[in-house]
């Protein structure tokens, strides 16, 4: 009887596990759409088009690349969140779908929470370019003009609430400076403003920025990277120049909608970070771009929202950043 009761108990526990693992097993039997939250060309369809191609070598699966811009993510975010958490949709995320949108869209209509973090993807560190007119030859020399002549230094951003003005505001914080934001619809107008000098200075990505470094255009003068870029080991950061809590820097994330199984997480994954391993990958995807992947756990990608959502909604609060 003992061991009837013990072949029964395995006999369930077997019932209850094999669901779970065959999910993995399964999947996917059907198309998987990712959901890329801006228009064709940027980092993140990049990041959504070099991983259905993944998706569809090494699994034969079926992959669509879905673009659907607006209103910082939000409309793209709405729409993962209404999906089946089954692992057919997934949604390419930049950091200021979660940890900036909730302090700047008090009505914002979905949270962490109708998510499943999947796997980081990139982080994108940004360079401090200014026009060659203005007479700064390091970040020491940009905080004594700004502090000379205070509110006469411009800076481009790509919207409110946009990296290129987050990281701005919080140098200026840093610094003690006062500088004077004018929003364009993108960072590429900006950076040709900067180029033809009717602004003085913005934060762009790395590889952005050293195509206009190299051809003279524009001067880069520190990056926002913790320490020295591999790439670019020349270039001083802004942390070694007297502020060692600043970074400028953006990232992009996967993610599902809530629910999905956890061993089709650990697939997806686990794929992400075979993608960003291989060779190729490294050389003519992420070394080209000045890209750095953070692909790692959900629990990871977890963590890094926690941690970054409260800096980044003081600042807000601080320097009265809003949407209108």
């Amino acid at each position: 009887m003992l061991k009837r009761c013990y072949a029964l108990a395995a006999a369930v526990a077997v019932t209850l596990i094999a669901p779970l693992s065959a999910n993995a097993q399964t999947y996917p039997s059907k198309p998987i759409t990712i959901i890329v939250p801006a228009s064709p060309g940027g980092v993140t369809d990049m990041l959504g088009r070099i991983l259905a191609q993944h998706l569809i070598s090494d699994w034969g699966a079926q992959v669509i690349v879905e673009n659907r811009p607006g209103a910082n993510n939000q409309v793209a975010a709405e729409y993962v969140k209404q999906q089946p958490g089954d692992g057919y949709t997934l949604f390419i995320g930049p950091e200021t779908t979660f940890i900036v949108n909730p302090s700047l869209y008090p009505d914002l209509r979905y949270s962490l929470k109708d998510f499943t973090p999947i796997s980081g993807l990139v982080q994108i560190f940004h360079g401090l370019i200014l026009n060659p007119s203005v007479p700064a030859k390091n970040v020491g020399d940009l905080v004594a003009l700004a502090k000379a002549k205070p509110g006469t230094l411009n800076y481009g951003t790509y919207g409110v609430g946009s990296s290129g003005h987050l990281n701005m505001e919080l140098f200026a914080l840093m610094t003690g400076t006062q500088l004077v934001a004018v929003h364009y619809k993108g960072a590429t107008p900006a950076l040709q403003d900067v180029i033809a000098g009717h602004i003085q200075m913005m934060f762009v990505s790395i590889g952005s920025a050293m195509p206009q470094v190299k051809a003279g255009a524009v001067k880069m003068i520190a990056d926002g990277a913790p320490r020295r870029m591999r790439l670019l080991p020349d270039m001083p950061t802004i942390a070694e120049n007297g502020y060692p809590a600043f970074t400028a820097v953006s990232w992009f994330a996967l993610f599902g909608p809530a629910g999905m199984p956890a061993d089709v997480t650990a697939k997806i994954g686990a794929e992400v970070q075979k993608m960003f391993a291989d060779p190729d990958v490294k050389k003519n995807f992420l070394d080209a771009q000045y890209f750095e992947s953070i692909a790692g756990s959900p629990e990871e990608l977890t963590n890094r929202i926690n941690t970054e959502e409260p800096i980044w909604h003081k600042l807000i609060e601080t320097a009265h950043i809003k949407v209108e």
